[in-house]
């Protein structure tokens, strides 16, 4: 006696679609600090315990203000299903693009900046500030001070000289 065909093709496909825990992402986020608490983030993007540590940054330019300061170019993780997990080297930005969309990514990322907030600035008010979603939303930061016209000269001056 056999199986009737219906669940003989549903089991088929169950099976095929099983992949072993260890050959896919998990999705696992948790604290990975840097130098202090709260100044990064593990996500575990990739199978075997590879994937993103990136590193939280915060913005208190604006008085009374403490909100995030987006760094788009995370470490490359590793190990981050082990005892100590270290990273090295970049991931690419299309990776970190990947888990700012996710929402429970999204959820770590704000518990931790506010935590970070709360330790840098802790008078300040807390304002949320999305990650960037694409490519297209990263703005360079303006550096006015290192801009100045009187404290660099150009380089093709110091060549002539």
């Amino acid at each position: 006696m056999g199986w009737p065909r219906p669940a003989a093709a549903l089991l088929a496909l169950a099976l095929l679609g099983c992949v072993p825990a260890h050959r896919s992402a998990t999705w696992t986020t948790y604290p990975l600090q840097r130098s202090q608490p709260h100044d990064g983030l593990a996500v575990l993007n990739q199978p075997d315990g590879y994937g993103l540590h990136i590193w939280l940054a915060t913005d208190t330019r604006e008085a009374g203000v403490c909100k995030p300061r987006w760094l788009v170019d995370p470490a490359r993780l590793f190990n981050g299903n082990g005892s100590r997990p270290f990273s090295t080297g970049l991931a690419s930005r299309e990776e970190f693009f990947e888990a700012a969309n996710r929402k429970d990514v999204e959820r770590a990322l704000r518990q931790e900046l506010q935590a970070l907030c709360r330790h840098r600035a802790p008078k300040a008010r807390w304002q949320w500030v999305a990650p960037p979603r694409s490519a297209s939303e990263v703005t360079a930061p303006a550096f006015p001070m290192l801009e100045e016209r009187d404290l660099l000269s150009p380089p093709e001056e110091n060549a002539a000289s």
